[in-house]
């Protein structure tokens, strides 16, 4: 009932967020609201291996803002080796995450609206396939499923049917295989 009236309550209430690019000035805001969202264990998690010393990907380190110009949601994605191809070649994929909105502002499609920005500029840079670990009927909205990660692994525990996949090219990752590795930039010293 409450995801219900969630709805109904975004379908009529006026949109009063935007999605926008990161800036240097948002880091404290964004970390304290993935802590609020993620809980204490975040940084332990397998796809915080292929962050960690990482800058996100040119371009896709987003957030939502409020009127007011406040960090209500964030997302970002990150560059990554997805496995080998049938060739030999590394495959170059996305991972995104995490993913959050400020727990004040849920139910407004502001997730929602991050994931389609974060969407259309992936593909808008060339980029051919998006990963992440999370859960699946929310994902399965923007077409990502377990069936194109399958042949995939994180570089530690993770629940199979979580890791999910979307190809921003048909056939992207038809027939890599192996291991996650991160390979974006590294964060200056």
């Amino acid at each position: 009932m409450a995801a219900l009236l969630n709805s109904v309550r975004a379908f009529f209430t006026p949109q009063t967020f935007h999605v926008d690019q990161e800036n240097p000035g948002d880091v404290v805001a964004r970390e304290n609201l993935l802590d609020r969202a993620m809980g204490a264990g975040r940084r332990r998690k397998s796809s915080e291996k292929l962050r960690a010393g990482r800058v996100p990907a040119e371009g896709l380190a987003l957030v939502a803002r409020d009127e007011d110009g406040h960090v209500i949601g964030t997302v970002r994605l990150w560059n990554v080796e997805a496995g080998i191809s049938r060739e030999g070649r590394a495959v170059e994929a996305l991972l995104l995450g995490p993913l959050a909105v400020d727990a004040a502002h849920e139910g407004k499609g502001i997730g929602s609206a991050l994931m389609r920005a974060a969407i259309a500029e992936a593909t808008k840079r060339g980029h051919g396939a998006v990963l992440l670990v999370g859960d699946a009927p929310y994902y399965e909205r923007f077409g990502f499923f377990a069936d194109k990660a399958q042949h995939l692994i994180m570089p530690g525990p993770f629940e199979r049917s979580r890791f999910l996949a979307l190809e921003l090219k048909a056939g992207w990752l038809e027939g890599a295989a192996g291991l996650l590795v991160a390979s974006g930039r590294r964060l200056s010293a």
